[in-house]
C-alpha cells in the first residue's frame, strides 16, 4: 500500500491565497459595516483629478434659477452667483463615492471659499447631512432643492461635480468620485480665477 500524504497547510495557503482573500473580500462586502468603509476607500484609491471639457463640448448655462434653501431654512438663489466660477456638487450621505471625495472638496473649500461660490447639493433630509456634517467636522454650505435644476445641471448619478465659470460655461460635468484638491484641479481653477 501507497504512503498517504500530509496535507500541508502552508503550501495550500500559498496556492490558493488570492482565491481566499477575494472571499474574504466578498464576505465583507455582504456585511454592512464593512461594506461602505470598503467602498470608500476603493472610490479614494481610483478618484483622479477631473478634466476640463474641450472648448468644442462646451455648454453655456441657459438659466442660474435654482431655489434652494440651506441647513437653516434660509433661501438663495442660484442666480446670485451669476457672473461668479461657481462648483455644484450633488450628493448624500449615504453614497460611498460622495463620501470618498468629500475630504478633497472640503480642503478646496477651504482654501477657495474666497473666490469661488460653492454649493452642496445634498439629496437627504436635513437632520441626516447635519449629522454627518458635525462626524465629519465639514463646514462647506449645503443646501436642499426648493425647484428643479436647470436642465443642464440634472442628473441621476451621485455624486455629480459641475464647475461653471463667470461666463456661465460648464467646464465640468463629472460625475462619479474625484480628486477635487489635486494639484492639476487648482491649477485649472487658479488659472479660471485670473481671466
Amino acid at each position: 500500500m501507497g504512503k498517504s500524504k500530509d496535507f500541508d497547510l502552508k503550501k495550500w495557503f500559498k496556492k490558493h491565497w488570492s482565491n481566499l482573500l477575494f472571499a474574504i473580500f466578498l464576505i465583507l462586502m455582504l456585511i454592512p459595516a464593512t461594506r461602505t468603509p470598503i467602498q470608500v476607500t476603493v472610490n479614494r484609491v481610483f478618484s483622479f483629478s477631473p478634466s476640463i471639457i474641450s472648448e468644442d463640448k462646451q455648454e453655456i448655462l441657459n438659466t442660474f434659477e435654482w431655489q434652494l434653501i440651506d441647513l437653516e431654512g434660509n433661501e438663495i438663489n442660484l442666480s446670485n452667483s451669476k457672473n461668479e466660477v461657481i462648483l455644484i456638487n450633488v450628493w448624500a450621505t449615504w453614497c460611498p463615492p460622495c463620501i470618498a471625495e468629500m475630504p478633497s472638496l472640503q480642503e478646496l473649500y477651504n482654501d477657495y471659499k474666497d473666490q469661488v461660490d460653492f454649493y452642496f447639493i445634498a439629496n437627504d433630509k436635513p437632520e441626516a447631512v447635519k449629522k454627518f456634517l458635525a462626524k465629519h467636522k465639514y463646514n462647506f454650505p449645503v443646501f436642499m432643492q426648493a425647484s428643479n435644476a436647470p436642465n443642464q445641471l440634472q442628473s441621476n448619478s451621485l455624486p455629480t461635480t459641475f464647475l461653471i465659470d463667470q461666463q456661465g460655461n460648464i467646464l465640468v460635468d463629472k460625475t462619479g468620485a474625484a480628486n477635487w484638491n489635486s494639484s492639476s484641479f487648482r491649477a485649472k481653477l487658479d488659472d479660471l480665477l485670473n481671466r
